[in-house]
């Protein structure tokens, strides 16, 4: 069995054209990528209002003619900004790009669970209750919008963010009975200076919650650097990728894997890394 390997389209930093950054993605061998439109498209009106079914389908035409799958939407909104009227500005956003993610011939949008403050970053209080409640309250929203819409609404927990953790991403996930709330398992984001020293146990804990519903695997590495996580490119860290995709593997076959924090000159040694351990596993 072979990896389905892919990776940010944004992580393409020398691309203006999207015939060039598709062109460039598939001379890498790559079959899919998760495509965030404001940061690969900086030239274009990609704001709210902006979609159609001509953009997307334009969009969508370039990576079908070189059998690049458009895995994910990328749609990384501030879901509960404490600004109420920011918050509802972040979450029309995420329900335009599920009314045309079938135009891009794509059925996933992703983001992660934003932030207790204005400004993103770690912070314990987004481990408060009310925080998580307010995730479920925007999440609640979306999901309906893409069940009209047939299309996944995936959630990416991490420690920067309310769902910190496979425990409080599977209480998500019992929190809204829908077949259309899925999972973006990134290992690397559950991962702090106490608990990744037991790294397989995350792993396996994550798995054992949420396996079933995981869609897109993200690959990047880490580092612990002024007793902090610090994401460098796959293959540069010490992420234990055997442990990973031997859970991975057998449970979650052609599962999209998609290259994260992984950049020029770096991108061709990580495909060779992560292509090697998977073979291996």
């Amino acid at each position: 069995m072979e990896l389905n390997l892919g990776i940010r389209a944004h992580d393409i930093e020398n691309q203006t054209t999207i015939e060039g950054l598709v062109e460039e993605i598939a001379g890498k061998g790559l079959t899919s990528v998760q495509l965030a439109l404001g940061k690969s498209f900086t030239e274009m009106n990609t704001s709210v209002g902006s979609l159609s079914p001509g953009f997307a389908r334009h969009i969508g035409d370039a990576f079908r003619k070189k059998d690049v799958q458009i895995a994910v939407l990328g749609c990384y909104i501030h879901m509960i900004h404490p600004d109420k009227d920011k918050r509802k500005q972040e979450l029309d956003r995420f329900k335009e790009h599920i009314r045309f993610a079938r135009d891009f011939g794509c059925s996933i949008v992703g983001t992660e669970t934003g932030n207790v403050y204005e400004k993103t970053g770690y912070t314990v209080d987004n481990y408060e209750e009310q925080p998580f409640l307010d995730v479920v309250e925007s999440v609640s929203e979306l999901v309906a919008e893409a069940e009209k819409f047939g299309v996944i609404v995936a959630i990416e927990g991490g420690i920067n963010h309310p769902v910190h953790s496979p425990q409080v991403l599977k209480r998500l996930l019992d929190s809204i009975d829908s077949p259309n709330l899925q999972v973006i398992f990134d290992p690397a984001n559950f991962l702090n200076p106490t608990n990744y020293h037991r790294q397989e146990e995350v792993f396996q804990e994550a798995m054992d919650l949420f396996g079933d519903r995981m869609v897109i695997m993200h690959a990047k590495d880490f580092i612990i650097e002024d007793d902090w996580i610090k994401m460098v490119p796959v293959g540069t860290g010490l992420l234990n990728y055997d442990a990973i995709f031997k859970l991975i593997k057998p449970r979650k076959p052609y599962i999209n894997v998609l290259l994260e924090n992984t950049r020029e000159p770096y991108i061709n040694n990580s495909i060779a890394f992560l292509k090697e351990k998977y073979k291996r596993a």
